[in-house]
């Protein structure tokens, strides 16, 4: 009980007191308006004591919330490190099969050399490097805007593609197919949906080019298939020319000794012939 209600009890006593001895020290109407006084505060008191259970009981609530919210914090960041791991694993993983693939020497016979030569001056878009037997494709030759199907009309080039890989000295190489993107990010929702990022549209294309050289009749045991989403481009992504160049999907001609797709180049029965 706070010192003024306790006074003011002591005070109504008092005057209750006075009142029945038949004193007429006090008149009638102060204790009537000590009696008011002391039911508005008690009213003022409990409003208090109700308003301080309300605060405490919403106070307990925030905390809850916010304990709720450091887990589900927590949860994201464990989740964001984890992803984080993966994404500088996967480049490393890229990093380390790009530099073997600069150094790789065209190991392509003469005659196929020169068949994919011929091809380069047939099809536009398609390019060959007879240095290093890398054949580019540009990406709109490939794909339309977005897709990871193959076109229709460059189902022909790649069955004339598999069939130099099937001729001569050729056929005993192996082949890895890399798919590459532009710098901008997937944002389509159509699209988003079937490749969430660069790095999915990337490497769902190089898989793609994979399954219709097999369906060519380039065996599988012969293919391997990667993707670097927008981590290597030819040219900086600076204008829109720029980033069609960038969209593209190469392939590297192997020995089949090499380790990057011979899975088993000291010949323990599982590498390509």
């Amino acid at each position: 009980m706070s010192v003024s209600t306790r006074a003011l009890l002591c005070l109504f006593a008092s005057s209750l007191a006075l009142g029945q001895s038949g004193c007429n020290l006090v008149p009638n109407t102060w204790l009537r308006q000590s009696q008011l006084q002391l039911r508005d505060l008690h009213g003022q008191n409990k409003a208090l004591a109700d308003q301080n259970a309300a605060a405490a009981q919403s106070l307990a609530q925030l905390q809850k919330e916010n304990e709720d919210a450091q887990k589900r914090l927590q949860i994201a960041n464990s989740r964001l490190d984890n992803l984080n791991s993966e994404r500088d694993q996967m480049k490393n993983r890229f990093v380390s099969l790009q530099d073997q693939l600069k150094n790789l020497q065209n190991p392509l016979p003469q005659s196929a050399n020169q068949k994919f030569a011929d091809l380069a001056k047939k099809y536009p878009g398609f390019n060959f490097d007879p240095d290093t037997g890398v054949s580019k494709f540009s990406s709109d030759i490939l794909f339309d805007s977005g897709s990871a199907n193959i076109k229709s009309s460059a189902n022909q080039l790649l069955k004339d593609f598999a069939k130099i890989m099937n001729e001569g000295e050729a056929k005993r190489l192996n082949i890895l197919v890399v798919g590459h993107t532009d710098d901008k990010p997937i944002s389509k929702a159509s699209t988003k949906s079937q490749h969430p990022t660069n790095w999915h549209l990337s490497t769902n294309r190089a898989d793609s080019v994979v399954v219709d050289l097999g369906k060519a009749g380039l065996a599988k045991e012969r293919m391997g298939a990667a993707g670097y989403a927008d981590n290597q481009p030819v040219v900086p992504n600076t204008n829109d020319k720029a980033r069609s160049q960038n969209r593209r999907v190469e392939i590297f001609v192997l020995a089949p000794e090499a380790a990057i797709a011979g899975w088993d180049p000291i010949g323990n029965g599982n590498s390509p012939r």
